[in-house]
């Protein structure tokens, strides 16, 4: 690599071993699954102007349900590299998974090779999708983890959050999807640049900005609540089987 693209990937934490996560797919086939799943539920998609159309951004979420993901990469403006559990590229979904440049991540450890994955994506001008929350949950952002702030502050890339409502039924179970005819709003929030950090990156920025992350994404389920009528599902009832 040479030029000013070819010095990004140089800087630390290097990038420049690793290949772009497959696109082909990611581009091809999202109007045709947005189109299945229109076929299915009422899919509204709010404030998708908000999403920065070039440019590096870390597109966060709240995280309920086992269709967030799926809508994520489907239902963008752009297309979305999203972090997505290892677990989830197991068995014949992984091949599918892999070809439409979605990026494999161990959520119970550090995982350098997925951070740094990300930060190419980022510094080649993409969008990389996350849930700081780190697992499915009752959708109202209770703890956020750092890694969202991490790429926003090597990279410097345009945060946008991003609210689901109506992905999983209220009290249903982890991985169950809402009856077919129901109603589904995805909400994009403001924008927020955070300007890039040398190393080293202190692990007090590093967690302010996550909770900085954190609210951006309340502000936004309140507006989408308020907007749509809409109510977060509550807790999901039994965790022990942890699909998410």
């Amino acid at each position: 690599m040479t030029g000013v693209l070819g010095r990004l990937h140089g800087e630390l934490p290097r990038t420049d071993d690793l290949e772009h996560p497959a696109r082909f797919l990611l581009h091809r086939l999202r109007p045709a699954a947005a189109a299945l799943v229109r076929s299915r539920w009422r899919l509204e998609v709010r404030g998708a102007e908000r999403v920065p159309a070039t440019g590096p951004v870390v597109l966060i979420g709240n995280h309920m349900g086992w269709l967030d993901g799926p809508l994520m990469a489907i239902a963008s403006p752009r297309p979305v590299h999203a972090l997505t559990k290892t677990e989830m590229f197991t068995g014949p979904l992984g091949p599918l998974l892999t070809a439409a440049g979605q990026i494999p991540v161990h959520r119970c450890e550090v995982d350098p090779r997925a951070v740094r994955t990300g930060i190419l994506v980022l510094r080649e001008g993409g969008v990389v999708g996350m849930f700081p929350e780190g697992t499915r949950g009752d959708g109202g952002v209770r703890s956020v983890r750092c890694g969202s702030a991490y790429l926003a502050l090597v990279t410097g890339a345009t945060v946008v959050p991003l609210v689901f409502l109506g992905t999983r039924e209220y009290g249903g179970a982890n991985s169950s999807l809402p009856r077919a005819g129901s109603r589904m709003v995805l909400t994009y929030g403001r924008p927020q640049v955070f300007p890039a950090t040398g190393w080293p990156r202190r692990a007090t920025h590093v967690r302010a900005v996550a909770e900085e992350h954190r609210r951006m994404l309340l502000e936004t389920l309140r507006e989408a609540r308020e907007a749509t009528g809409l109510e977060l599902p509550g807790p999901i009832p039994d965790k022990k089987d942890d699909r998410d």
